[in-house]
């Protein structure tokens, strides 16, 4: 679920540097059609990549400490 948040985000992240770069921003070309979802998923997906790492990084640890703690008995 990380790499697809990120990913995504990282794709949309580009195609608007892309885009940029190809003039679709002249005359508020980028306000219609699809890129609103694209200019706003970069904005909220990153955080949320971000967040969800630090939750597998907290979830795994606590895995091992119970695994670790359970080897010792």
């Amino acid at each position: 679920m990380v790499a697809s948040v990120v990913g995504l985000s990282i794709l949309a992240f580009l195609a608007v540097i892309i885009a940029t770069a190809m003039g679709v921003g002249q005359n508020d070309g980028f306000s219609r059609g699809f890129w609103p979802p694209i200019f706003i998923l970069p904005l909220y997906g990153l955080p949320i990549g971000f967040v969800l790492i630090i939750v597998l990084i907290i979830s795994a640890g606590v895995r091992r400490s119970r695994e670790a703690r359970r080897d010792r008995e």
